[in-house]
């Protein structure tokens, strides 16, 4: 009979051994209760205000012309994060604080501000600029870096690198332009009833082109230095706290002088606009662009590097980690379970996908000694989590496997026994408590994985 596996003690920290309960305020559903309250709140009051500037039907104008941009920058981050998926849950957080709370921040703030300094000085008219170039940019991505923050804080294991940055820092930055763009529209429709639209070119027009055809990015790609920089940050784990905390204020403020530039261009001239879009904003996008997707590709070669360790070991047959290495490959073992064996299954190979690709980041993480203090847990855990996933994953792998890569890897691919030595880390011993593969004294089977496929009828 199995029993369950028997992992090293270690001492007992100070004060352990005594039941302490936790105060209301450390519950779960509290803090789940408060963070979704203060989100709809702000959310009912941010509406409220952009609803008031704007009127009602230049509301429904600036819903309408501002949700088109959403849904393919959602799409894009979506794309990147494929490799190491966020919960959808840290998702909507992040859209909903910029979307809510983030831009209640900046409206207010800047409200506040520019007003302050308009009474302070004697030209109204340099204190709209100083509020745009200098107030805006600090205040805007102050709100949205919150977001990237508190998900690297209280969501730290899921926050393993720079794409997990770019995409929270995005996903944000897209919800703040969102609401945003309700205000800028809005108001750029209330002027056209005002005038009646007898200008050269409808003011709706003009704001629609320049901030949902022009430059949908603008947000996400200054947000986004933030989210680098908390990305770079988590790569250190428990070493460099210095370079944890000056590298993401090095991103913010990377992205409060980007953002300060493009408000500031309006004031460059008459081509002014033009010249910072096509020689400062596009290299900068395609920069950026180009970044994303080599570390989404960085993190797939990681997979394909590290993985083959666990091979060794008995944890994982010998051609997942070419499979788990491709997206297609991915993809095609995703479509596998879903079709032989429903959506249930598919969600259970996309999980398995997922604690692979972290226990390969993880090793990477500890050859190169920038382990956190939890490491030899964290990896106990993930291969818990795909040794309990292993039947339903691997025949859809294999298959993926056998279908996406060249003849001459797929003759390379024969079982491995289990029980062979682990490959070491330094600084880690073997296996991180795992000397051997599954079934040496942990309570797991030693035979190998049963070669029928249990996705035929």
């Amino acid at each position: 009979m199995a029993t369950s596996p028997v992992y090293p003690m270690y001492p007992p920290s100070p004060g352990e051994g005594v039941l302490r309960h936790p105060h209301w305020w450390q519950l779960r559903w509290v803090r789940y209760g408060a963070l979704i309250t203060l989100l709809a709140l702000s959310g009912l009051v941010i509406l409220a205000l952009v609803r008031r500037e704007t009127g009602t039907e230049g509301f429904l104008v600036g819903l309408g012309l501002a949700v088109l941009p959403v849904p393919w920058l959602i799409t894009a981050f979506r794309w990147l994060d494929r490799v190491t998926p966020f919960p959808w849950r840290n998702l909507v957080f992040a859209f909903c604080w910029g979307a809510f709370a983030a831009a209640l921040i900046a409206i207010v703030a800047n409200s506040f501000a520019t007003k302050w300094i308009a009474t302070s000085t004697a030209d109204p008219a340099s204190a709209d600029t100083l509020g745009a170039t200098v107030i805006a940019p600090i205040v805007e991505e102050s709100a949205k870096a919150a977001a990237v923050l508190l998900v690297f804080l209280f969501r730290r294991r899921g926050f393993t690198g720079i794409v997990d940055g770019m995409v929270i820092a995005g996903i944000t930055a897209t919800g703040f332009a969102f609401t945003e763009n309700i205000l800028y529209l809005g108001t750029a429709f209330g002027t056209d009833q005002l005038t009646g639209g007898h200008g050269v070119v409808s003011v709706t027009a003009a704001t629609f082109f320049v901030r949902i055809v022009m430059s949908p990015f603008a947000h996400p790609l200054f947000t986004t230095c933030t989210g680098i920089g908390f990305g770079l940050g988590a790569l250190y784990g428990a070493r460099g706290r210095a370079r944890r905390v000056l590298i993401p204020l090095g991103g913010l403020l990377l992205a409060m002088c980007m953002h300060a530039l493009w408000n500031g261009s309006a004031t460059f001239g008459q081509y002014g606009f033009l010249a910072v879009y096509g020689t400062f904003m596009l290299p900068a996008f395609g920069l950026l662009t180009w970044l994303a997707i080599w570390t989404r590709q960085r993190e797939l070669r990681t997979v394909r590097e590290e993985l083959p360790a666990y091979v060794l070991a008995g944890w994982l047959g010998p051609a997942e980690p070419f499979a788990l290495g491709s997206m297609r490959a991915r993809r095609m073992a995703r479509d596998y379970a879903r079709h032989h064996a429903g959506r249930p299954t598919a969600r259970s190979v996309a999980r398995y996908e997922s604690s692979a690709t972290a226990l390969a980041l993880l090793r990477r993480r500890g050859r190169r000694g920038l382990a956190g203090a939890d490491f030899v847990v964290r990896e106990r855990e993930l291969l818990d989590e795909l040794w309990q996933r292993r039947e339903a994953a691997r025949p859809a792998l294999e298959y993926a496997a056998r279908t996406a890569a060249p003849a001459p890897a797929r003759t390379a691919w024969a079982p491995v026994p289990y029980g062979h030595a682990y490959v070491p880390v330094p600084g880690h011993g073997y296996g991180y408590g795992y000397a051997h593969g599954p079934g040496h004294g942990y309570g797991y089977p030693t035979a190998p994985y049963p070669s029928y496929n249990p996705y035929r009828g």
